[in-house]
Parts: C-alpha cells; sequence; structure tokens
C-alpha cells in the first residue's frame, strides 16, 4: 500500500481542542477564537455560548461564511434564540457542538472548498495536549 501525504490548501488546521485548550497547526490556543480557512482571530471575547450575543457574531460574519460552526466548549450548548436568527436570517446555517467535534466538522467542510467559519469557546486554564475527538 503506497501512504501519499496531502497537504490541505488551506492555512489553518485544527489539531484538535477540548474545553481548555486548542491545536491550530502548530499553535496552542487557550482563549477562544475564530478560524476560517485562511484567517485566524485570536483572542475572542466570548466565554459562554448561552449568552452569546448577535454582536459577538461580527467578526464571524465579517469573513463571508456559508456556515458557521461554533464549539462550545467541552459539552454541547446552544446560543441564544436571537443569536441563531442572527444568522439563519442571512442564510447562514449555524450549528452548535462540543469543540472536538467542530474541529473535526471544520477540517472536513474547509477541505472540501466550504466557506467555513469556526469560533471555538475556550475555558482558558490550559491543560495537557487537547485529545484528538
Amino acid at each position: 500500500m503506497q501512504l501519499n501525504l496531502e497537504t490541505p490548501d488551506f492555512d489553518f488546521v485544527l489539531r484538535g481542542a477540548d474545553g481548555r485548550v486548542a491545536l491550530v497547526n502548530d499553535r496552542r490556543l487557550s482563549r477562544s477564537f475564530i478560524v476560517s480557512a485562511r484567517t485566524l482571530v485570536e483572542d475572542w471575547p466570548v466565554t459562554d455560548v448561552r449568552t452569546l450575543e448577535v454582536a459577538a457574531l461580527a467578526p464571524l460574519l465579517a469573513l463571508e461564511p456559508e456556515v458557521v460552526i461554533i464549539g462550545t466548549g467541552a459539552s454541547q450548548a446552544f446560543p441564544p434564540p436571537a443569536t441563531m436568527a442572527a444568522c439563519l436570517s442571512q442564510g447562514i446555517g449555524l450549528e452548535a457542538m462540543t469543540n472536538a467535534a467542530a474541529a473535526r466538522t471544520f477540517n472536513v467542510l474547509a477541505g472540501e472548498g466550504r466557506r467555513v467559519v469556526a469560533a471555538f469557546v475556550l475555558e482558558g486554564a490550559p491543560l495537557a495536549e487537547p485529545g484528538n475527538g
């Protein structure tokens, strides 16, 4: 069997994420952040997806996504209905899932060439290496 290394044609790959840390390419992040195939926005000031305000979506929507993934931490939670409606009213899908699932989903969609933007809520206290999901 021949194995070939495939290099993604996008700049940022999520290597793993949990509720406290994420590994983006070779960078370890311990604060909430936003990522697209070509952009990394560090220090997104969101600490709880359940209180996510519509205004906090502005940096995500500025990246012109067709789908937004919200990594909600170690466990799944959902943003307020008004926040979800802000995306849907613009024809943008919004999915909320654990950080581990969000990392996997982001990589798959970015690999398909989709205009995906993911935002990850992190608790800020670094742990050992994040899990593979």
